[in-house]
């Protein structure tokens, strides 16, 4: 066989060819505009500018110069767990055993792992839309599938148990509060009615709580308050300020803790111990992560305050989180073009919200304040001189 026929031959499997995280993509795109020497402002990407907190870099030295730092227990190391237990007692005044807790690296493997641990080939998950990519995308990999539940800024861009019901033949819901590209949270009643219906049709419910901490005016209540058979996910990516280090969690009921580890074991070991180390001094920073909070929150007002003056007049006040979600449709069709002539033609770069919503984010971007507040107040300035914000 001739290496053309060989090539042709070795295709990449059929479960591989998902979309592209295309928030990723406007991160090079950004990253080679400043190789050029051009000033780019990052409200693209949903990484906290703020770095690792003192107390978890200071763990990880310790932990560097005293430790093998070999592989953990699957489920993580037993300190880092009773951590994240007390930390639901504190946060939530939730009771959970340290033992329900797994470790993983970086809330996308506890989504791996999650798909894996609940759903067959074949499977379907009903998740909102907009919402994070990465969801259809794994589960689309992984030879499961979704149904859409379209939200809409007047349902706040949450879904409601009267969607749910339309899309019975769903195994599961996954719902994210404050939600990525929006925002906003569900609230209470709504996530206890959700959660009900879930327990009632042996449907599965699945939190992404990953920005739970970043919230403004009122707290986040996790979906544990409302069902002992949620699955919740988080990370100490955005509230804990580390999304290097690559280390998460997830809360799964007692009866599926054994097949969690067995997953774990097999798809990655253990998450990685230098991260588990300073996730673990990460729980002594929380009043520098608090002053955090206060960083966002005004980088939010501001740009709440300042997009509509240049032209962003269409923005759902955000509840938490790092994002603001904002209608273009007066000025296009096309937000991913939009959005990469905006980079182009004032050094802003922004996510088209295609990325969340495969059939409404051609009207939408979606900016985040998760950098410095002068960074806030550039791109104001780039944006305000921007003519085709102009009418």
């Amino acid at each position: 066989m001739n290496d053309q026929r060989l090539n042709a031959a070795r295709q990449a499997a059929a479960r591989s060819d998902i979309a592209s995280f295309m928030v990723m993509d406007v991160m090079a795109a950004a990253a080679k505009r400043e190789a050029q020497g051009h000033r780019v402002v990052h409200l693209e990407v949903g990484q906290p500018a703020t770095g690792a907190p003192t107390a978890a870099r200071e763990a990880a030295k310790h932990a560097i110069d005293n430790d093998n730092l070999g592989y953990t227990l699957a489920l993580g190391e037993p300190v880092l767990r009773e951590k994240i237990a007390a930390h639901y007692k504190t946060a939530y005044g939730v009771d959970v055993s340290p033992e329900r807790v797994v470790v993983t690296s970086g809330s996308t493997a506890g989504f791996v792992l999650t798909f894996l641990m609940l759903f067959d080939a074949g499977d379907s998950v009903a998740l909102p839309s907009p919402g994070y990519p990465c969801y259809r995308n794994i589960l689309t990999a992984l030879g499961q599938s979704y149904v859409t539940l379209e939200t809409t800024a007047q349902s706040r861009w949450m879904p409601t148990v009267e969607q749910l019901s339309g899309a019975s033949d769903t195994r599961g819901l996954l719902i994210a509060s404050p939600s990525n590209p929006t925002g906003t949270m569900i609230e209470p009643t709504r996530m206890k009615a959700l959660a009900d219906h879930c327990d009632a049709n042996n449907q599965w419910l699945i939190s992404d709580e990953i920005y739970q901490g970043l919230t403004y005016e009122t707290p986040a209540q996790t979906a544990l308050t409302h069902s002992d058979n949620a699955i919740i996910i988080n990370s100490f990516s955005k509230y804990f300020s580390m999304t290097g280090w690559r280390v998460g969690w997830m809360i799964v009921p007692e009866y599926l803790v054994e097949t969690a580890k067995r997953l774990a074991q097999n798809m990655y070991i253990c998450a990685p111990a230098i991260s588990q180390a300073a996730a673990i001094g990460a729980f002594d920073a929380i009043p520098e992560l608090e002053d955090n909070i206060a960083l966002y929150k005004t980088n939010r007002d501001l740009l709440l305050n300042s997009l509509p003056a240049v032209g962003f007049t269409q923005i759902v006040p955000a509840d938490g989180a790092f994002y603001l979600y904002a209608d273009v449709s007066q000025y296009t069709n096309d937000s991913l073009d939009f959005s990469q002539k905006m980079l182009a033609e004032t050094g802003v770069a922004a996510t088209s919200g295609l990325d969340f919503d495969e059939t409404r984010g051609s009207r939408f971007i979606r900016f985040s304040y998760a950098g410095p507040t002068s960074d806030m107040h550039y791109a104001i300035e780039r944006l305000s001189k921007w003519q085709r914000l102009k009418g």
